[in-house]
């Protein structure tokens, strides 16, 4: 189907090249046990290509709208338990990330993350996580806990516009523009 005049149907990967070469570097061989491994791990890795275009715009708001509410209560339960707050916010964040899932693929989606254009945006966030559960479960500074969940919303929001043409350019005049 064409939606503005682009298919939304997903490009094929050239999946059996990539098996073979990965294959070839564990030292696979050719039997038949090999081959539904393969076939296995491919037909994992492309869970949305059976999918149909209305389902997976309703999956990936389903799933954005979980990963806002967990957010949001997360955020609820910042002064009723700092672990809460840590494991609802993160996982709403890992949630909403993961809603692309159904638009792209798996693979293609982790494959932008690590995008030259992304891949800052995408280690501070997932460090920013983990230091999130650490400031958490380990710590127990609430306060330490606070600036994490900041910094992973700001670098989600970074990863966010890097999907958006000159929204980053924007952003970094309106705030230039400011000080």
């Amino acid at each position: 189907p064409l939606l503005f005049g682009y298919s939304c149907e997903p490009k094929r990967l050239k999946m059996s090249e990539t098996f073979k070469k990965m294959k070839a570097y564990v030292g696979g061989g050719n039997n038949e046990e090999d081959r539904g491994f393969v076939d296995d791990v491919r037909s994992e890795l492309n869970c949305c290509k059976d999918m149909s275009w209305a389902t997976r715009i309703k999956g990936f708001v389903i799933c954005l709208a979980i990963g806002i509410a967990l957010s949001i209560l997360g955020t609820i339960m910042f002064w009723v338990s700092l672990t809460a707050f840590a494991v609802l916010y993160s996982l709403g964040t890992i949630t909403s990330i993961a809603s692309s899932f159904f638009l792209m693929g798996p693979l293609r989606q982790l494959k932008k993350m690590v995008d030259p254009n992304r891949l800052i945006a995408t280690i501070v966030m997932i460090i920013s996580i983990a230091l999130t559960f650490c400031a958490a479960f380990w710590w127990k500074i609430g306060a330490l806990c606070l600036v994490f969940v900041v910094i992973q919303l700001l670098a989600f929001t970074w990863y966010c516009l890097s999907y958006i043409p000159y929204a980053r350019d924007c952003v970094i005049k309106g705030v230039t523009s400011c000080c």
